[in-house]
């Protein structure tokens, strides 16, 4: 007697089967609503390194780039002085990008007046979504929006805070990333809709 075998779930169509870490990424953490002060600041410089690149080049580098620069913590990225950016260049297990490296730095000092005044990234981004995730239901492949009028607003804002490489299409995919916006396909088991069935 033959034992039935249970169908792999549906997923978003961009989760390649084939990376055990893209479908953990995948079903664990992108449009997750994501709070944690560490994950935000990680996740946008991240989004920021992907800038030409597939995010699958920039996921399989994570845990190097966790170590590069020192778990992401913004105290001592702010103080990243040439010596440091030097090292971090010659590091072949990140993105050896000397304009996305320079914008980290930036990024934690931007962040640091951030935290001073408005509590740090938390407060700041789910403030604009009134601290409730946008779900949208797009069909698959060619639905999803690559910015839109928020992600312009953001992006905006972000600039004139002194923040780097955080375009409206960078900041769109940061709130899909941090569960800001739920952009898994109708057709994905994760899709809220799918999940309360």
């Amino acid at each position: 007697m033959s034992v039935p075998v249970n169908p792999a779930p549906q997923r978003c169509f961009w989760a390649n089967p084939a990376n055990p870490r893209y479908l953990a990424y995948h079903d664990e953490e992108w449009g997750v609503p994501c709070h944690d002060e560490r994950r935000l600041f990680e996740m946008l410089n991240l989004e920021g390194a992907q800038a030409g690149l597939s995010w699958e080049t920039v996921l399989n580098k994570r845990d190097n780039y966790r170590i590069a620069f020192d778990g992401w913590d913004p105290e001592k990225i702010a103080r990243y002085d040439a010596a440091k950016v030097a090292e971090l260049l010659a590091n072949p297990g990140i993105i050896r990008n000397r304009l996305k490296v320079a914008a980290a730095i930036t990024n934690a000092q931007a962040y640091l007046r951030l935290r001073d005044e408005a509590g740090g990234l938390a407060p700041y981004l789910w403030a604009f979504v009134d601290g409730k995730p946008i779900r949208n239901a797009w069909s698959g492949k060619g639905d999803t929006p690559a910015r839109t009028p928020l992600s312009d607003r953001i992006s905006k804002d972000m600039s004139k805070r002194g923040f780097k490489f955080v375009g409206s299409t960078i900041i769109y995919a940061y709130m899909q990333a941090t569960g800001m916006v739920n952009d898994h396909a109708a057709t994905c088991f994760l899709h809220p809709h799918a999940a309360a069935e």
